[in-house]
Order: structure tokens, then C-alpha cells, then sequence
């Protein structure tokens, strides 16, 4: 079985700049530009979580020609655009493995086709649905593959956050937690049941300047 390793956490904005202060306002510090992504008519800000992880601020890149293809993590889609022009939100999550295609085989929920990532010098292969949704709204993970398992987080800014915990509510928690089995993820979050007083969605636990805080 493939290795399975939390590679980065998405908080999705309607612009950078809202992402930026949303995560200084929770975290207590200013996440610096990271790169656009021209394919995807998208850039990102970028700082380390320890472990290998990293966080990404990403939001549509208004100054980019409009890309040829859904863009990814579903930023096209009409709701996500309305949810997060309310504020940003903790959006999807991204996990680290050394075989993607096998990873890709054995999922019993598909998480997309695997592409190739450029960005300068760097790349990578990554799961992407042609029409540009996120499996399970995201919370099953997005799969990339680093050369050698190793992803860029070591080159990023170490503002002093550090990542604790991944909290998924699912309204099929046995359903989702089989299919993490499936790729050797199971370990990497904690699956509970969705119910009316705890909606499906993500929860992060960020050691921060700031102190312990969650990101939703």
C-alpha cells in the first residue's frame, strides 16, 4: 500500500487578500505570496505546518486570462463562490503519496484523473476532476505526488504554526473512513457523524501565536 502523508491544508477565499487577513485575524500571522498557477486561473499564499505540511490561502486570480478548464477545488461552482465571499473557509484538504496511481486504483470513492503540476522548476501529479468538483465536497482528500516524497513545504515561511488534528463530520462517517482505509489515509484524520448541531464539514487544530485554534 502506497504511503499516505497529510501534505496541505485549503482555505478557500474570494480574494487573496480576505484569505490573508482571515488566517491572520485566527492565527496571528501574516502568510506571505506564494505563486499563481496559470492552468487553473488561480494563485495562493503559503507557510509551514511542521510535519512536511503546509497551508494554502487559494483564490481566483482576477488578473488571469480565464482558463481553458474548471478550475480546481470547485472554485467555478456558484456556491462555493457565495460561501466564500461570506469569509474564507477551511475548504479541502490535500494528502501526500507515494503512489498515486495505485492510490488512485484501490479508492472506492474516485478522487479524479492525475494530471501533471508545473510551477517553475517544480513538478508534481495531482487528482483533478475534469469538471473541476472536489470528491465528497472535499472532504476526502485531494492525492498529489512529490518526486521522492517530498513536498515544498521545508522552503516556505515558518511563521511558528503548527498543525494538531484534521476533524471531518460526514454524513456516511463509515463510508468515508473505509474508502481512507482503502489508500492508507484512515490515520490522518478523525471521522465523525454529521447531525444537525455538527454539520458536515472540516475542522483544523492549529498551534498558533494565537494559541490553539481551529480553522473551519
Amino acid at each position: 500500500m502506497p504511503r499516505c502523508e497529510l501534505d496541505h491544508l485549503v482555505i478557500a477565499a474570494g480574494t487573496l487578500e480576505a484569505g490573508v487577513s482571515y488566517v491572520e485575524e485566527r492565527l496571528g500571522v501574516r502568510v506571505p505570496e506564494g505563486g499563481k498557477h496559470p492552468l487553473m486561473g488561480t494563485h495562493n499564499c503559503l507557510m509551514q505546518l511542521g510535519r512536511g505540511a503546509f497551508l494554502e490561502i487559494i483564490a481566483i486570480d482576477s488578473d488571469a486570462p480565464e482558463p481553458q478548464r474548471p478550475r480546481w477545488f470547485n472554485l467555478d461552482d456558484t456556491r462555493v463562490q457565495a460561501r466564500i465571499a461570506e469569509r474564507p473557509r477551511l475548504h479541502t484538504w490535500v494528502v501526500r503519496t507515494d503512489g498515486i496511481a495505485k492510490a488512485v486504483t484501490a479508492s472506492p470513492i474516485s478522487p479524479g484523473q492525475v494530471e501533471e503540476g508545473r510551477r517553475g522548476d517544480r513538478v508534481w501529479n495531482i487528482t483533478i476532476s475534469k469538471n473541476g468538483t472536489m470528491p465528497e465536497d472535499g472532504l476526502f482528500p485531494t492525492l498529489i505526488e512529490w518526486p521522492d516524497f517530498v513536498g515544498p513545504a521545508a522552503g516556505m515561511a515558518d511563521l511558528g504554526c503548527r498543525f494538531e488534528t484534521l476533524k471531518i463530520s460526514h454524513n456516511a462517517p463509515e463510508k468515508l473512513t473505509a474508502a481512507l482505509a482503502a489508500i492508507g489515509a484512515e490515520h490522518l484524520a478523525q471521522v465523525d457523524q454529521a447531525s444537525e448541531n455538527n454539520a458536515a464539514g472540516l475542522l483544523a487544530d492549529i498551534q498558533s501565536p494565537n494559541g490553539l485554534v481551529t480553522l473551519d
